[in-house]
């Protein structure tokens, strides 16, 4: 019978996910930068059949290696260069990530905390939201949660089997992080792996060199393959480019994304609920101790290190941006299934703490979602209070609101409400009420609202990328992109990207050049390149173009 449940919910996530993660995923342009930054270079490696370099605008790309751009062409082979096909891969991660967390759970708890951890991954809002996007990072947050659970067994308290196999495994898995998103991959785990040594007073269990020398091995086939084989084909610089690069990310602010020192528990606190209000009771000292299964114990230490570890490596890092603490969605939704599921047993208590910071996240959020629907109607009086330009005329779009979508905002308060109304009368009846609520927020955000809220921001500038397909023409925006490359399928003949020969070159095809409505960057354009002609503004963008000497302009722009 309990083989059967298994099997029983084994296909309820698989389905569940391929449904929840899947639909949708094509109703909305790739977003600039990262996620049109890797469905280029997939794009690119088509083209080219060069698979063993990444490329972007047909030109070496050394930040990342080449594993989820090999996904990501592996999709497009399939299903075409479209959006869905690079969104994906991201749904496949979704599926193995809710099943391994759900075996986790099952192993060392039981079926039920393996279901509730698993639900409450795929409730939370980022969690959710990242399996439905074409971002690196599902990828590598579950092969390095990988990584530490294989070391995790192997430093296990009275751990009876041989290590080996448990290292090798760590050591595949690490690995393969690395050639997902690069050396940082081992700097999490080791820093990880560092941490638990201190605490653990220098001791590990059955520990052995040879299983040291196991684990480097087996890394470094699986994770230095790509790198050894780029310096024996003469690229020697590849190692150099990754640190110099992993380097300016710890000392500047780049590509503009800075923050205060707080961003990401800030982002992981608003981002991961509810799973975070519920993990916060946890963060008490010895809280863990009404815990008597001993390796339950043992996960929540790591858990507890590969947050901590996580939080401030990226809080000392100047760069933030969103998914840099994305790997701490592994411990926040363990935190919060523990506490939730022993809550829901009666063994501790759900404070009155908690029901503020529930609602603190859910009505905010909620009554934002449901004002975004009618902001055509009020947009006017926003305007004269927004400072930046760009911004205001963003807000010249309008959209195609159905009319319904304030409903998603209701369905979080709602839930919310109905959790904090039923929780002390029948508890099943709550949480489903909560993460429910929470489920259906965040998905008929993305597929609802999401597609809307684009139109305010990039998707001028995209039609006008697409309206250029097939076109021989040189393509310039003024501020950094992605997306030209990608949504006017350039040709490796088009890929000239040398700004001064452009704006006053003697050029062999038209150019055009795409500029944020901003009157400085607009006036300084216009005194760069005098012979430019302006084509149309809209919605933010402002679209010029230069053309070949003795050559009529394009009237079809």
């Amino acid at each position: 019978m309990q083989k059967n449940s298994t099997w029983v919910t084994i296909v309820m996530i698989i389905v569940g996910s391929i449904l929840l993660f899947g639909c949708g995923i094509g109703r909305v342009h790739l977003f600039d930068w990262d996620e049109i930054n890797f469905a280029e270079s997939a794009r690119e490696m088509l083209i080219t059949g060069d698979l063993l370099n990444v490329q972007v605008n047909y030109q070496t790309f050394w930040e990342k290696p080449p594993f989820f751009i090999w996904l990501l062409s592996l999709s497009m082979s399939v299903f075409g260069v479209n959006e869905f096909a690079a969104r994906f891969p991201n749904v496949i991660a979704g599926i193995l990530t809710l099943l391994v967390l759900f075996f986790t759970g099952k192993k060392h708890h039981s079926q039920r905390f393996g279901i509730l951890w698993a639900v409450i991954y795929a409730c939370s809002f980022l969690p959710f939201f990242y399996f439905k996007s074409s971002i690196i990072d599902p990828w590598f947050n579950l092969f390095i949660f990988l990584g530490i659970y294989f070391i995790l067994l192997y430093t296990a308290p009275n751990r009876r089997e041989k290590g080996w196999p448990s290292a090798i495994l760590s050591a595949i898995f690490i690995g393969l992080a690395t050639l997902t998103k690069g050396p940082v991959g081992l700097l999490v785990f080791g820093l990880c792996f560092i941490a638990f040594w201190l605490l653990n007073r220098f001791k590990i269990n059955h520990f052995r060199w040879s299983d040291v020398g196991l684990f480097a091995m087996c890394y470094t086939l699986v994770g230095g393959a790509w790198f050894i084989l780029q310096m024996a084909t003469g690229n020697m610089s590849i190692m150099q480019d990754f640190i110099i690069y992993q380097i300016r990310l710890f000392e500047t602010q780049d590509a503009g994304h800075g923050g205060f020192p707080f961003y990401h528990f800030v982002i992981l606190f608003f981002g991961v609920f509810p799973a975070s209000i519920f993990a916060l009771p946890t963060m008490r000292k010895r809280i863990f101790a009404l815990e008597k299964n001993e390796m339950m114990a043992h996960l929540y230490k790591w858990m507890m290190i590969t947050l901590w570890v996580v939080l401030i490596l990226f809080s000392i890092v100047r760069t933030k941006i969103v998914h840099y603490s994305s790997m701490c969605y592994f411990p926040i939704t363990f935190l919060g299934a523990w506490y939730m599921m022993r809550w829901y047993e009666g063994k501790v208590k759900f404070h009155k703490w908690m029901d503020g910071l529930l609602l603190l996240v859910a009505i905010p959020l909620g009554l934002a979602v449901m004002v975004l629907p009618f902001i055509d109607k009020f947009k006017h009086l926003l305007i004269p209070y927004i400072q930046d330009e760009f911004a205001v005329h963003n807000l010249e779009a309008t959209s195609d609101w159905m009319g319904f979508e304030w409903i998603t905002g209701i369905i979080l308060i709602a839930g919310v409400l109905f959790f904090m109304l039923l929780r002390g009368r029948n508890r099943t009846q709550a949480l489903g009420y909560l993460l429910g609520g929470s489920l259906l927020f965040v998905f008929m955000g993305s597929y609802f609202i999401t597609p809307e809220v684009e139109k305010y921001s990039q998707k001028a500038a995209i039609d006008f990328y697409e309206s250029k397909k097939g076109e021989d023409c040189y393509i310039y925006p003024i501020h950094k992109s992605y997306a030209h490359y990608f949504y006017s399928n350039r040709l490796p003949q088009n890929n000239e990207s040398d700004g001064n020969y452009l704006k006053s070159g003697d050029i062999n095809k038209p150019t055009y050049f795409v500029l944020k409505h901003q009157y400085t960057e607009e006036e300084e354009f216009v005194r760069e390149v005098p012979d430019a002609v302006k084509l149309y503004e809209k919605n933010g963008f402002i679209f010029y173009a230069r053309y070949p000497k003795g050559t009529l302009p394009n009237t079809d722009n």
